[in-house]
């Protein structure tokens, strides 16, 4: 390498500020030597990732494809999900006459162990879904009379939670359903996992199976999985069933751009609480809320709107509850003391329990202003849960005592 004559040039540089020029010189012409020995470092990185991968998906494949009779089932490393076992009849009619039945014997036998109520059922064929202990991941097998596997998979959106990786977080199978969904009256499937992403938070994946009217094997189109999941149809089997069988969507919700699309669309606005508000250099926006029915569940949003009814921000305050139950109020102030007006949203929702019950909570979300729009608070919530008595002011005076400050004599509130 060679660097620039100083000695030469001493009169122009000299000290100091020849050896930085010089420091500065052999940085950029090493420059493509580091570059170079990091990319390969990356690449070395990559491959022998992807190497891994490889390797752990043959090991998980391979215990998949040794299990044909349900005994290999636990026998490879699956463990079955008892409460979710079901005997499966080809024809839709045949279903749900059996699961009629089995409701019958349920009522007229509180005691009775449900699973081998299930099990005493006469059908061609039972459905036993079961995770991989090892890897979490879903499968489901169909077992005949004989114990013999007729059909398996594991074609599942859950398991691609974490794309590229065999390896997939902690799952729940909570809810199955047996619909025709696709008029040919053949019993097809829905699957609803919750699946951990941190913090304790839990999201919901859907899934649907179609039965194949040539054989018996159910595929899975993933352009409805993907709709399914990406516009929040994924809370529960009668929205999944409403939009995949009689064509009901959310989707116009997160992609409409104007109110009055959203208003063709039959978004219902809740007008008591539908006002305009000044959002300093946002301007004067019109706070919207209001829901969409599907099934029987009210989804609601909130949208913040401009004076030429263009949609400029979208509020979710739902999260994954199942239907808005009661709106207790919007509240429009400063929360976080930076002098931009946030909103606050108290209301009451339903959902199913742990326990597949309906139940009814109450919960707020506070969305702060910034300077392109509006941020979801995630931190307060993890210090303060509002209870059923909560009124908007009592959760006003908690979240801005978080950032330390007072409510007393506040004009800037609500306007």
């Amino acid at each position: 390498m060679i660097l620039p004559n100083f000695k030469k040039h001493q009169r122009v540089i000299s000290g100091k500020k020849a050896k930085l020029l010089a420091a500065i010189c052999a940085a950029v012409m090493l420059a493509p030597y580091f570059l170079a020995e990091v990319s390969e470092v990356n690449a070395a990185e990559a491959a022998e990732n992807t190497e891994n991968i490889r390797t752990l998906y043959e090991e998980y494949n391979a215990r998949f494809a040794a299990v044909e009779y349900k005994a290999d089932i636990t026998e490879n490393g699956f463990e079955i999900v008892d409460i979710h076992i079901f005997p499966v009849q080809y024809d839709i009619d045949k279903q749900k006459e059996m699961e009629t039945e089995l409701v019958r014997q349920m009522k007229a036998e509180p005691n009775a162990d449900v699973k081998d109520l299930k099990m005493n059922m006469e059908a061609p064929l039972l459905m036993i879904p079961a995770y991989d202990k090892t890897f979490n991941r879903l499968a489901l097998f169909f077992v005949d009379e004989d114990d013999r596997i007729m059909y398996k998979t594991d074609r599942f959106e859950t398991n691609s939670c974490v794309l590229g990786q065999v390896q997939q977080p902690v799952q729940e199978l909570v809810s199955v359903a047996f619909q025709d969904l696709n008029g040919d009256m053949l019993t097809d499937i829905i699957l609803i996992t919750s699946c951990e992403v941190g913090d304790g938070r839990k999201y919901r994946i859907g899934d649907v199976l179609f039965q194949d009217t040539e054989a018996l094997i159910f595929y899975r189109d993933y352009r409805i999985s993907d709709k399914i999941n990406r516009f929040a149809m994924n809370q529960n089997t009668d929205s999944i069933t409403a939009f995949v069988r009689d064509g009901y969507s959310t989707e116009f919700l997160y992609t409409s751009v104007t109110l009055k699309e959203l208003q063709q669309h039959n978004f219902q606005i809740i007008t008591e609480q539908c006002y305009t508000r000044t959002f300093g250099k946002l301007g004067k926006l019109q706070v919207v809320p209001g829901t969409y029915r599907i099934a029987d569940y009210d989804v609601f949003m909130i949208y913040l709107v401009n004076e030429q009814d263009y949609i400029l921000s979208v509020l979710q305050p739902m999260g994954d509850y199942d239907n808005l139950y009661a709106l207790k109020g919007i509240n429009c102030r400063d929360i976080d003391g930076d002098g931009l007006k946030d909103i606050v949203v108290l209301a009451k929702y339903s959902y199913e329990d742990e326990e597949h019950r309906l139940a009814v909570a109450s919960d707020y979300s506070i969305y702060y202003q910034r300077t392109g729009g509006f941020s979801a608070d995630t931190e307060i919530k993890k210090q303060y849960q509002c209870s059923e008595e909560d009124t908007m002011q009592i959760v006003v005076e908690k979240a801005r005592a978080y950032w330390g400050w007072k409510t007393e004599d506040d004009t800037n509130i609500d306007r």
